[in-house]
């Protein structure tokens, strides 16, 4: 597919995501808007441009060897959740848009998205470093097989960290009290019902606007109040990575579950991937992580070398591949990231500067 420009990219885009899904126009809308705010909502938004722009502008990254890949990674791609024992559990979000990638994508685009983070003053950390920091983190996972982030005897900074009074509960649950019930598709309802924890236990059903790549995606959020206190379910409609848009291949099979079945992962019990709709869990401490809660000051280097490695968790999910990856990686130079990175967030902010002058 040619390279066109923002605009043009954008209409492609949403013409072909609705031939997949039914989308939410009032939430592209907003998305649109969001867009124009600042170059890390555009760059959150726009992970279908980026599969445009990556070979062509980094060649020698995209020759790298290929793992199944986050595709759509960024700082804001990490959360926590509670696994089958309880435990807190700290890593990557989504895998939405996972596909058969060079390994490099990943790191390009997280620290891309680092980058830009440091350019809002959201992480107080010089680019350069933000690199070396992820490099470091990947590297040292790489060589050590991987560990899931079971934020309980170990990690403690990264605890306290993720249960600051940013995520408090009572404000978790009164963004969902402001919204108004809404009536689901019949089959979403009955999917909700199925994932509740007790059988016909009343809920209603609410639509939240969250993330900003997957804004347009009919997405249901079942609230209830059991035992003493609220709990909530969601369901998400899935659909081909936009790499498929783009023309990386053309494979247009789902791999969020296949991913979640082969990385190095404490998992979420609750999330689970049914007739083309993803469910998981929502609570105060099993949700995203956005920009404004991330840790600051002494523990930004820390936040980004372990977030290099739980890239290296997910990794190897292609565990054939990782020799090679650890070859590939030793062969390129010291600054290599620096330069992709900073070569994609230039073009970024390229296309940011065009939108803003006239949204699609």
């Amino acid at each position: 597919m040619s390279i066109m420009n923002i605009q043009e990219a954008t209409r492609r885009y949403e013409t072909w995501l609705a031939e997949h899904i039914r989308v939410i126009r009032s939430d592209l809308q907003v998305k649109h808007e969001l867009m124009a705010r600042d170059p890390f909502s555009f760059f959150r938004a726009t992970f279908y441009r980026w599969m445009q722009l990556y070979p062509a502008i980094c060649p020698k990254a995209s020759s790298a060897p290929r793992v199944l890949a986050v595709g759509d990674l960024h700082v804001e791609n990490y959360g926590t959740w509670r696994d089958a024992e309880g435990r807190l559990v700290w890593g990557i979000n989504d895998f939405d848009e996972s596909f058969t990638l060079p390994y490099t994508i990943d790191l390009v685009r997280l620290a891309a998205s680092a980058t830009l983070a440091i350019k809002l003053n959201h992480l107080r950390f010089a680019p350069a470093s933000a690199c070396t920091a992820l490099l470091e983190g990947y590297s040292e996972a790489l060589a050590t097989g991987g560990e899931p982030f079971v934020l309980s005897e170990k990690h403690a900074w990264l605890r306290e960290a993720v249960t600051g009074r940013e995520r408090d509960p009572v404000m978790f649950w009164q963004k969902f009290a402001a919204l108004p019930s809404i009536k689901p598709p019949p089959r979403v309802s009955a999917l909700l019902k199925d994932a509740m924890p007790k059988r016909d236990l009343k809920f209603r059903v609410v639509h939240r606007r969250a993330g900003l790549g997957s804004l347009g995606r009919e997405r249901f959020t079942a609230i209830a109040y059991s035992d003493g206190g609220n709990l909530a379910r969601e369901a998400k409609a899935l659909l081909p990575s936009a790499c498929v848009w783009a023309g990386t291949a053309r494979d247009s099979r789902i791999y969020y579950a296949q991913m979640l079945q082969q990385i190095v992962r404490a998992a979420d019990p609750f999330m689970s991937m049914r007739s083309g709709w993803i469910l998981r869990r929502l609570a105060p401490y099993c949700s995203r992580i956005e920009l404004q809660q991330l840790p600051r000051g002494p523990y930004a280097e820390k936040l980004l070398r372990a977030m290099g490695k739980e890239l290296a968790n997910v990794h190897f999910g292609t565990r054939k591949a990782i020799p090679s990856v650890r070859r590939d990686l030793r062969s390129r130079g010291p600054k290599w990231l620096q330069h992709a990175s900073t070569a994609m967030v230039d073009a970024t902010l390229k296309d940011w500067n065009e939108w803003r002058k006239s949204p699609a």
